[in-house]
């Protein structure tokens, strides 16, 4: 599905605008004000052609119709376009870029696998520039789209090459479990060449709520040997806690006994989908919302800190006020125990008699590790360091996920 690339100084403005009527909504009611041209005006080129990348890829596959089936091409097609000394736009977008989507077919229908309209995804990810919510300089790009639906990761070239190796295979099982997986929710992957320079990313559904905050967050992976946080890591805002931190704070997850069997018979049919594509050192990330733990900014039940990060004031001049300001005006939530079921798919409510009234939010995150000599060589080296039976992670895959399966379990009250 090549694209040609657009003449000099052709607009892309003429695509139609998108509004709530051309939107098969799925989740609750926003109301979005059209833009009248497509700006992409992000902090940096990069985010502006990821942008503009997903604009173009969204509709060029509005006009190509649907398979009846995917076929092995599919998993190895890909759309790329070139941009040269274009005009339009020229404030934003660099004057020179590539733009590249892998599998487009295969991840349309993971999309519509997962309940996700294209044009909603086109608009979470376009209408305000994706913002990292750490105030830290990032080595690699780790963003949340301005509604905090969807992840935005960078990856390495080597991550591209397993993802393609992976994916007939996670399609298969998606199909197979009618897309009701605890394994990250794929949803595409594109390369950017801007100056020159390639950079990978892959796009899937946030595992946090975008209408609740999450108070403490852990990335549990069922060993003990270097999983504690650093003293660095624990004075940050939200930390990520580890193995051991989960254990030294009596931490427990209380779901109700049927809340817990469902989620444990996912989480088996899952890390056995990994331990079969000799697949290791995925975690499991929790994230807990306390509604005990209140303040101003939760009385709405959304917080959007895009706004705070620079990224949303541009827009004010477009939409009259900020997006986030607009979805506050529309969504505000009455109980902070209150999700979208329809977005939020990795959330279970504490069971009734709890010792506090929590939201956990439970995904398996970073399964594109397979157990190569690098990962032997590393087991090795451990095992001299800490001992055989010592609870290392670099362990093979069926040991791994054993262990993994044996930490998760208790977990639970």
């Amino acid at each position: 599905m090549a694209s040609a690339a657009p003449a000099p100084g052709v607009s892309h403005s003429s695509v139609p605008p998108l509004s709530a009527s051309a939107s098969k909504t799925k989740t609750k009611k926003k109301h979005f004000v059209s833009q009248k041209v497509s700006v992409f005006r992000a902090g940096s080129p990069l985010l502006s052609v990821f942008m503009w990348g997903v604009h173009h890829s969204i509709n060029e596959l509005n006009h190509v119709p649907v398979p009846v089936m995917l076929l092995p091409d599919d998993f190895k097609a890909n759309s790329k376009i070139k941009v040269s000394n274009h005009l339009f736009n020229k404030e934003n977008l660099p004057s020179n870029f590539k733009f590249k989507e892998y599998c487009p077919q295969v991840f349309r229908n993971l999309r519509e696998r997962f309940g996700i309209d294209d044009q909603d995804y086109l608009t979470s990810l376009t209408r305000s520039a994706p913002y990292s919510e750490s105030e830290a300089r990032q080595a690699v790009l780790f963003l949340s789209s301005y509604d905090k639906k969807y992840v935005i990761k960078q990856i390495s070239s080597e991550d591209v090459a397993d993802m393609h190796s992976l994916l007939s295979n996670y399609h298969e099982h998606i199909v197979n479990c009618h897309g009701n997986i605890l394994l990250p929710q794929f949803l595409a992957m594109y390369r950017l060449t801007v100056d020159g320079e390639d950079t990978y990313l892959y796009v899937m559904r946030n595992v946090f709520s975008y209408m609740l905050t999450v108070h403490r967050k852990y990335d549990l992976k069922g060993s003990l040997v270097s999983r504690e946080a650093s003293d660095k890591e624990k004075v940050k805002d939200l930390p990520t806690l580890k193995d051991m931190d989960f254990l030294n704070m009596s931490q427990k997850v209380y779901v109700e006994q049927e809340e817990k069997k469902l989620f444990m018979e996912k989480l088996r049919r899952d890390v056995d989908f990994l331990t079969n594509l000799k697949i290791m050192d995925y975690s499991l990330l929790l994230g807990i919302h306390d509604t005990q733990r209140t303040d101003e900014d939760e009385d709405l039940g959304v917080q959007f800190n895009d706004v705070e990060n620079g990224t949303n004031n541009l827009l004010t001049a477009f939409y009259g006020q900020s997006p986030d300001t607009q979805i506050n005006n529309t969504m505000k939530v009455s109980d902070s125990t209150e999700y979208d079921p329809l977005m939020d798919v990795y959330a279970v409510t504490s069971a009734d008699g709890s010792p506090r009234k929590e939201v956990y939010f439970m995904g398996l995150i970073d399964i594109l590790t397979q157990y190569d000599t690098r990962k032997k060589a590393a087991h090795a080296a451990k095992t001299v360091k800490h001992g055989a039976g010592a609870e290392i992670s670099t362990v093979n895959p069926e040991q791994y996920g054993k262990r993994f399966m044996d930490f998760i379990t208790n977990i639970f009250a």
